[in-house]
């Protein structure tokens, strides 16, 4: 019989990316599931949700790299000691590093299990080597299990799980349909988008996330005189503000300024991804994952990706037309103009769903406390 858990997620912070998605989700499973689930961050934008649906936050600004934060090892173990988890997931590396040093002076007989997620393909070193320390490691695609046991062999390959982040079915479905209300507001805010082509990239302002080959896409598919319209959606980090400048001379210098869009931080990404044409994503660097590639799958919007990480994998699960070299820009130009009136139909069955994320998560969980 499963027993009622105390789980303690730890992140930096809640305000929106692929950790902090995957923790609220496995939070709220818990919470659905009758156990106690807490979440330590320094806060965020989406704490409201968090805590309208039942968990626990702890606000510790334990992500943040100075030395002061080490005042927070003390606190942490207090905690610890106060709330008896069950378990700890430690989901990102500076705040591992400081649970871990609070967890270890526990006493050996009465110390929560560890969980790491490794969300991303670290810089490989000692720091990063922290989110393999979980008695169970939790790799977010195949992509991930493969930099592990690579760059890491000491971690018994035995305790490393292929977790895939995952898409509620019920939510992210082919009937899918922004709201009339919706529809409206958006034409009045981007008139410009009007009878338009909508290619979309949804991805925060960063150099290795492709920008910059996303502009050269819209420039030669209006070259070759198709009526398109390019969305880049995401926000931009106060260190990234000289980039976004840089791209938007590059959009003036090419005489792009009224055919690609900026839309910032969004709220209502499936319903853009909705009523996009194309959704690209052109990360320079293999994504871990890539969810917005997945959430645009399941709506049947079809996705020219690049053929590496975990973006690779929901392609030649769900849609392997969409597949393109890594760079090849002229590959994407080509697929987009063929594509203009009519892409080829998108896959339905896939294994990247919220419900198998939170129940092959929980299920460590239980296993670990069970062996116990």
């Amino acid at each position: 019989m499963n027993k009622t858990l105390t789980v303690i997620q730890i992140l930096p912070a809640l305000n929106s990316g692929g950790v902090e998605r995957g923790t609220t989700e496995v939070a709220n499973a818990l919470v659905k599931a009758g156990h106690r689930s807490i979440v330590i961050s320094a806060g965020g934008r989406l704490v409201e949700q968090l805590e309208n649906e039942g968990t626990t936050h702890i606000t510790l600004p334990i992500g943040e790299k100075r030395l002061s934060t080490l005042k927070y090892i003390w606190q942490l173990r207090k905690l610890f000691r106060d709330i008896q988890p069950d378990i700890i997931h430690l989901r990102s590396r500076l705040p591992a590093w400081i649970a871990y040093l609070a967890w270890r002076k526990l006493p050996a007989n009465n110390r929560p299990h560890i969980v790491t997620t490794v969300h991303g393909p670290y810089s490989v070193n000692k720091y990063s080597a922290i989110m393999t320390i979980g008695e169970r490691v939790i790799a977010v695609s195949n992509m991930i299990k493969d930099y592990i046991t690579s760059n890491y062999p000491s971690t018994n390959p035995d305790n490393i799980t292929v977790i895939h982040r995952g898409i509620d079915p019920n939510r992210y479905n082919p009937s899918y349909q922004p709201s009339e209300e919706w529809l409206s507001q958006w034409q009045k805010d981007f008139p410009q988008l009007s009878g338009k082509l909508i290619i979309t990239l949804p991805a925060r302002i960063t150099a290795w996330k492709g920008q910059d080959d996303f502009i050269s896409c819209i420039k030669a598919l209006k070259s070759k005189g198709i009526n398109v319209h390019g969305l880049i959606v995401g926000e931009t980090h106060p260190r990234k503000q000289n980039f976004l400048a840089t791209l938007k001379q590059r959009i003036i210098e090419l005489n792009l300024d009224n055919d690609i869009t900026f839309t910032g931080h969004r709220n209502d990404l499936q319903n853009i991804l909705a009523i996009s044409n194309i959704v690209l994503s052109l990360a320079k660097e293999p994504e871990a994952f890539g969810r917005t590639t997945i959430e645009a799958l399941s709506m049947k919007i079809p996705v020219i990706g690049y053929n590496h990480g975990g973006v690779a994998e929901q392609l030649a699960a769900l849609f392997p037309q969409g597949q393109v070299a890594v760079g090849d820009i002229q590959q994407v130009i080509d697929k987009i103009s063929d594509w203009q009136y009519a892409a080829p139909s998108v896959g339905t069955e896939h294994p990247f769903t919220l419900q198998l994320l939170c129940q092959k998560t929980l299920q460590i969980y239980q296993d670990l406390c069970q062996d116990k």
